[in-house]
């Protein structure tokens, strides 16, 4: 059984396991922007809206220059709207660009534009949730893929996470499932394991080739 989610685990890292985060174009590290970029992109999948979308709505903010909280803020509605429109973010594009625009404030009153000062609070999670658009979902979808930067919140993989574990007949434990893999290819097997739970076809076929 031990090989057997072993060999799981690498189909699904090689097929599957690219963060969310590299999708959209964001090179992660510890530093604001990185970081303000993947608090954009957990907010934009928060939403009831297919996954790729949602990358594409953070790689056209990306690319018209708004890749941290200044350039955000600085941003008009309008221009926030027409980039998430560009990414096919239409269906919640004008609450959205709201919600961007008064995080963005938000990040640059409270914290400088740092989120690394978030982190130093007593309540990291609570004080995310505080970001207009982030809710739970949001919060775990931010340390899902930051967890290898800010490992205090490791193994962060949430319930989304173990049912796609599940579906692979893999363990069930976030610690358990985190011994399979080293510690920074966590966001990784997060990232496969979110696709797998959205995909129940995708799980059969990690499972027929992990058997080969």
């Amino acid at each position: 059984m031990g090989r057997n989610n072993e060999a799981v685990v690498r189909t699904l890292l090689d097929r599957h396991g690219r963060t969310y985060a590299a999708q959209a174009g964001i090179r992660l590290r510890n530093t604001p922007a990185p970081l303000y970029q993947l608090l954009v992109l957990s907010l934009l999948l928060s939403a009831r809206i297919r996954a790729d979308t949602a990358v594409a709505a953070a790689r056209a903010l990306f690319a018209a220059g708004m890749r941290d909280a200044r350039r955000m803020a600085e941003a008009t509605w309008q221009q926030r709207v027409d980039a998430l429109g560009e990414g096919g973010y239409r269906r919640y594009d004008e609450r959205t660009s709201t919600q961007l625009g008064d995080g963005a404030e938000l990040l640059l009153e409270r914290y400088g534009g740092d989120l690394r000062r978030l982190r130093e609070g007593t309540d990291p999670e609570k004080l995310l949730r505080e970001f207009p658009g982030i809710g739970p979902t949001g919060v775990n979808i931010f340390l899902r893929e930051a967890q290898a930067l800010w490992p205090e919140f490791s193994p962060y993989l949430d319930r989304k996470a173990l049912d796609g574990a599940e579906r692979l007949g893999l363990p069930t434990s976030p610690r358990r499932l985190a011994s399979l893999v080293e510690a920074a290819d966590l966001p990784r097997l997060a990232a496969g394991l979110v696709r797998t739970a959205l995909d129940e076809r995708m799980a059969e076929k990690v499972r027929t080739e992990a058997s080969a």
